[in-house]
Parts: C-alpha cells; structure tokens; sequence
C-alpha cells in the first residue's frame, strides 16, 4: 500500500523542523522569520512528494479552511473570467482554494452567496459588489471577516480595494478620440448608481466639456437587466436617432458586443461611418474585422494586488492597514479608430 505523505516526510527531506514545514504549509512563514529560500524549498519539496495538506484536519485543528470566496458580476464575462485566473493562481500559490459565485447584478443573489460563503467558513471574501451592497460588506466588517473588494467600491466605506481609475480611462479614450479628429462622440452606458460606471461618464464629460463639444443628447443609458435583443434594439434606435454621431465611447465590452450587432444592422462600417472604443478587451474584439480599439485594465496587477491585501488582512488580523488602490488603463490601439 502506498505511504500517506505527511508533514514529517516533507521536514525530513527539506532537512528543516515540522514545525518550519507546519508554519510555511499554513502560510505563516514568513511571518514567522522563515526565510524565503526555506518557504520556497518546503514547498517544492512537498509538491515533488506530491503532498496534500488535509483541508478538514487543519481546519478543525485551526479554524481556517485555507479557502477564498470570490463574488464577481459575472464570471462568463471575458474581464471577470481574466480576473478570476489570476486570483485562482495567486491563491493557489499561497495553498489557498478558491470558490468562484456570480451575482448577475442581483443584490439579492449577493447576500445569498455572502450568507453561503460565511456558512462553508471561508477565511476572507474578494467582492465585486452590486449596486446595493454596502450593507451587506459593512457586515462583513463588523463579523471582522477579511474582505478586498474588487473593480468598484462605495464612497466612504473603510474597506480595501482595487480598482481602475475609471475617470482618467474614460477622459483618454475621449481624448484620443478627439486627437483624431472627431467631435461628435457618444456613450453608451448603463443606467446605474455603480461608482465605476459612474466615472467613467464623468471622464468622458470632462473630456468633452473642455474641448467645447459635450452634447448630453449624445449619451445613452441603458438598464443592466434586460435581454441582449432589448439592448441590441436600444443600441440601433440611439443611432438611427442620431445620425450625426461620429463616434462611439461604450462603457464595457458586452455593450460593443451588442453595439456591433446594431452597426451591423444599420448597414454602418466601422471605422468609416463610426469610430469606437470599448472598455474592457475580449477576444473577440481582436479577431473583428476592423479590431477594436479597447481601454485595458491591468487585470494582471489587480489580480495580484487582491489577493496580496486579502492575504495580508489574512495573517495580520486586526493589524492590517486598508488600503485604496486605483490602477492606470491603457489604451490597445487597433483597426477601429
């Protein structure tokens, strides 16, 4: 029969303590005083010995069940399925687990998958909030549950998180639409109190309004729950409607994606009839027929970066410093503009 490894096996040929192999398995060796040579030792070690650290004993033994609940919008949507790699890797990197939920947008859906979450005693939460959602962090902060929240937050609640900075994407993306030459430049957005998509209409007023050329006709809000064929529809009569609008600024890629298929419709050419930018990148928008100039995250940085402060907030409990990180856009020029 084969031998069950354990944490004795894994001492033993990293010729280190059990209990060095104990704290770096547990995440508390550099907290600890251990090297990183010896961490990154112990943990090659154990995975050439194929080791598996048994999640239920530990999590009797401590408390802790070495697991992540991450709530995103929508994880089929190209920018929060990046994102959730990233932050999976990062986790795993760190002997961490990590259960993916989506909302849909529903503040309803949000607090089940919170109460859910709290129920599998998952050791902290990374969250991109609904609409709504305040309260519901705000108890998360009260039960001292580690949390980061990720890609929007709320205005003047203590909490980490990271973000674009989602006004100074919007004024480049404006800004560079402007350079070329365009002055009659529309948004499509959502109809929402998010703080993200709220800033990313100011960066684009801002734009406009110093050059001289904001039009508020020229924006278009579109609620977030309704069927792709409603938002295609919405998309073609603000266009049918006005004809004179040179190009297109959309406030996330799912909004292209629909905002194509109404182009298509109409019988307009990109970029001849109409220059546009997305925000967000999606496979697809490199494949189009002209490509399609987006305003990137830093999905990389941010998936870091998130998974650093959780662990932080993790190890260091009550100690912990809340950080507020925002992130610069940059802007993937391509066939479209």
């Amino acid at each position: 029969m084969k031998k069950n490894i354990t944490i004795k096996d894994i001492a033993k040929a990293a010729n280190v303590s059990v209990t060095t192999v104990s704290f770096v398995l547990n995440n508390k060796g550099e907290k600890m005083g251990i090297s990183k040579e010896v961490i990154k030792k112990v943990f090659k070690v154990s995975e050439e010995m194929k080791f598996k650290l048994n999640m239920i004993a530990s999590s009797l033994r401590t408390g802790k069940t070495r697991s992540i609940g991450l709530i995103v919008e929508d994880i089929s949507n190209h920018f929060f399925s990046d994102l959730a790699k990233v932050i999976e890797r990062e986790a795993i990197n760190s002997n961490y687990r990590v259960f993916y939920c989506s909302t849909g947008g529903s503040d309803e859906r949000a607090v089940e998958l919170v109460d859910s979450l709290l129920q599998a005693n998952v050791d902290g939460f990374i969250i991109t909030p609904t609409e709504n959602m305040k309260s519901t962090i705000d108890r998360l902060l009260e039960l001292q549950c580690p949390v980061v929240l990720v890609d929007r937050y709320f205005e003047g609640q203590d909490v980490s998180h990271v973000v674009l900075d989602n006004f100074e994407g919007a004024e480049k993306a404006t800004n560079f639409l402007l350079e070329k030459g365009f002055k009659k430049i529309a948004f499509v957005t959502n109809y929402s109190q998010l703080i993200q998509m709220n800033l990313r209409k100011q960066g684009y007023t801002h734009a406009l309004t110093e050059a001289g050329l904001y039009d508020e006709s020229r924006i278009l809000d579109i609620e977030y729950h309704i069927t792709e064929d409603k938002r295609i529809e919405k998309i073609s009569e603000f266009l049918s409607k006005n004809t004179d609008i040179d190009a297109i600024l959309f406030g996330a890629n799912y909004l292209l994606l629909a905002g194509l298929q109404s182009l298509r419709r109409l019988g307009l050419k990109i970029p001849v009839d109409k220059a546009v930018i997305s925000f967000d990148d999606h496979d697809s928008f490199r494949l189009h027929s002209p490509s399609i100039t987006v305003l990137s995250q830093p999905i990389e940085e941010m998936g870091k970066k998130t998974v650093k402060l959780l662990m932080s907030q993790m190890t260091d409990g009550s100690d912990y410093k809340i950080i507020k990180e925002k992130k610069k856009g940059s802007l993937t020029i391509r066939e479209s503009v």
